[in-house]
């Protein structure tokens, strides 16, 4: 270890800084393994303690000490996944690579653990009569579905052969990730002159620039970065760099050599389908929409029929009109193939809204949307965040907050907003810590720490970050996980935060995403980046007419995703489809995907499917959430304020902060006073009949 021993690594020494916050610069990639094997130790000890009892069990001794065992692992755990998502290095790659299998086969352990098991299922047997409360209760029977659903009351060889099964999956999924990590920093497109810069306005030029100084290149170029790659995509007008960026982008993953992910996805849905034959399910899909609030493929089905028709035909009218456009502009006959619909969808934009970005981005520098986030989470739930640069974090591109009510301190708020080689793509919201208050005896209660990560792609040294619309909606969302776990107010870690059913988790994100297009929220942020003049009314008005543009077109790129991941993870056979690229083609054929559209993943490089299970069988789950709050935005607009008391009290009682407190539709329920409709989300997107785009 270099010279540091079980009595030195800093990460099982108490942590000083303010919070508890880790010492990042101290850690070094060689301290995580040993750190993580001692953690796996004294958790397996603690659990030991438990199962092993003479007392009776009682929710006390066993649930509630469940709960409260493993902080040191969770620690540790959550600091060294949060630097291979954010800041990776070789060295931590290969001890993610060393460690997936070990970390793995410890969950396994503990929830195939019989000892243990039996005493939990003795308490969920009579959960009747032992007098918890409604959290208790709760806890209790999402332990006990927590152990069945690992394999605890599986034969031996069952379990033996499924904590196997787990622990080869959790290599498999740690390759995928590092594969598409690797293929996104080895592609760039240089960018050769004025003849390669032709048709990017000046935000695009200077973030290529940018991208090309932090890689110690000359000139400029385009990375697989999204917030790159997509604007390169909409304004260049050289159709043969767009092409070349297209392919390269959309063919992540599908190269033959190291980091080839075909074979790997093959592998991933062959273990996949095997857990699932041994819970007694004919394919993945069954198996994990077993715990979710669709239950079954039929109501994901029945809501992807609801709009994935309509989708279509919205798409057609598009197409319609972009090939208008294109005629206008001299090009007839030409077909609209994929690198040129972002293209000229913009020119419509432009032509029918009279909606450039190079006019609306500098109204949303970084700095002024971060500020609206939270400004609008102080006037619904009464939070203010306060800079704290003296706080230790792991890259200089984040920045601190403590997150406070007054003067009462909820939780820290770390973010991390950039693009950077060594960083995932996409954007995403974690937990250092979740918030809890089963922390042992006399204990305080713990705070939560929740990092929120975006990929901007960063303006040049003393610039400001301009910010498309998609990207201040990306940032909102992100932030809307963020308060799901500041705002969380549980007594069980199980049950804190964002640890609620899958297809749930997306409504405090989505729900959010409303407020920054609110013309209230824009008069007061939107402010012009040079003169610092405030968002123009009638700017406002043309984004609020060409809120539904281009959603045909967005819609159904999701739902093509969706239909596939459902699809190849409701095979029965237990050998994947030999060939998933051709699987994906000829599926989406088969579902009328019109030419020039796409989809927003391909399986070869879908991490939410392939480097965990989070989303696997689990993608519809954005399009069931935007159900809820689409339906659920509207309980503000019905008390006429989008910052309206009441609405806001309830949206935080029973949505941010729940937790898996309550059964999901039960506290939507609760907060909205009624289930939720589909018709809010149709009209959201521009898919009714009688209100088209």
């Amino acid at each position: 270890m270099n010279g540091s021993t079980m009595h030195d690594n800093p990460l099982l020494l108490d942590w000083a800084a303010p919070h508890g916050l880790p010492p990042f610069d101290a850690l070094r990639a060689e301290h995580f393994e040993p750190a993580l094997q001692e953690a796996i130790r004294r958790h397996r000890a603690e659990l030991a303690s438990i199962a092993t009892q003479a007392a009776a069990p009682d929710f006390d001794n066993t649930v509630a000490a469940f709960d409260r065992a493993g902080a040191l692992l969770d620690r540790v755990a959550a600091v060294f996944y949060n630097l291979t998502a954010s800041a990776t290095s070789p060295e931590l790659q290969a001890a993610q690579r060393a460690l997936a299998g070990p970390m793995a086969a410890h969950h396994s352990a503990v929830y195939t653990d019989l000892a243990l098991y039996q005493r939990i299922a003795a308490l969920h047997e009579r959960r009747a009569t032992l007098g918890l409360d409604a959290e208790a209760l709760r806890l209790l029977e999402r332990v006990h579905l927590d152990f069945v659903r690992a394999g605890a009351r599986l034969a031996a060889p069952a379990r033996q052969r499924l904590a196997e099964v787990m622990e080869e999956l959790a290599r498999l999924m740690t390759r995928f990730a590092q594969n598409v990590l690797q293929a996104e920093a080895d592609w760039r497109l240089p960018l050769q002159g004025d003849a390669d810069m032709a048709g990017l306005p000046q935000f695009v030029r200077a973030a290529a620039r940018q991208a090309a100084a932090e890689r110690g290149l000359p000139g400029a170029v385009i990375t697989l970065s999204r917030s790159l790659v997509v604007p390169f995509l909409t304004y260049s007008t050289r159709r043969d760099l767009r092409e070349q960026a297209w392919r390269a982008w959309t063919s992540r993953g599908e190269h033959a050599g190291e980091h080839d992910n075909r074979e790997l996805a093959r592998s991933i849905l062959r273990l996949r389908h095997e857990q699932a034959a041994l819970h007694g399910h004919a394919c993945y899909a069954d198996f994990a929409l077993e715990d979710t609030m669709a239950g079954t493929r039929g109501a994901v089905q029945q809501l992807l029929g609801e709009v994935w028709p309509r989708a279509l035909v919205a798409v057609e009218r598009e197409r319609q009109a972009l090939a208008e456009q294109m005629r206008a502009e001299g090009v007839d006959g030409a077909s609209i193939e994929p690198w040129d619909w972002r293209f000229w969808a913009e020119k419509v934009r432009r032509e029918r809204y009279a909606l450039d970005d190079a006019e609306v981005k500098p109204y949303f520098a970084l700095e002024r949307v971060v500020e609206a986030a939270f400004d609008c989470a102080g006037r619904l739930f009464g939070l203010s965040f306060r800079a704290r640069s003296d706080l230790p974090v792991y890259h200089p591109d984040v920045k601190a907050y403590e997150v406070c009510e007054g003067e009462r301190v909820l939780g820290v708020f770390l973010q991390d907003n950039f693009a950077r080689p060594n960083k995932r793509s996409g954007a995403w919201m974690s937990a250092l810590r979740w918030q809890h208050r089963n922390a042992g005896p006399g204990a305080a209660p713990v705070l939560p720490v929740i990092v929120n990560n975006n990929n901007f792609a960063k303006g040049a040294p003393g610039a400001p970050t301009l910010l498309s619309l998609d990207d201040a909606r990306t940032l909102f969302h992100e932030f809307g996980h963020g308060l799901h776990g500041l705002l969380s107010d549980v007594r069980w870690g199980r049950l804190s935060g964002t640890q609620v059913l899958r297809d749930f988790v997306e409504l405090p994100s989505q729900i959010f995403e409303h407020w920054i297009t609110e013309p209230e929220v824009l008069r007061r942020h939107a402010r012009h980046c040079d003169t610092g003049q405030p968002i123009p009314d009638e700017l406002i008005e043309r984004l609020q007419r060409a809120r539904r543009f281009n959603q045909g077109y967005e819609t159904v790129r999701y739902c093509a995703s969706a239909i596939v991941d459902m699809a190849v993870h409701a095979v029965t056979d237990a050998e994947p489809p030999a060939d998933l690229c051709a699987f994906e083609a000829d599926l989406l054929h088969a579902q009328g995907l019109p030419h020039g559209v796409g989809l927003n993943h391909r399986l070869v490089h879908f991490q939410h499917l392939f480097s965990s299970a989070g989303y696997a069988a689990g993608y519809y789950v954005y399009l069931w959430a935007e159900v809820l709050d689409a339906d659920g935005y509207d309980a503000f607009v019905e008390a006429g304020s989008p910052f309206d008391a009441a609405t806001a009290a309830r949206l935080r009682r029973h949505v941010y902060s729940a937790g898996n407190s309550v059964e999901p539709r039960a506290t939507y329920a609760a907060f909205r006073g009624r289930a939720a409709t589909v018709q809010p989300l149709l009209r959201k997107r521009g898919l009714l009949a009688d209100e088209p785009a």
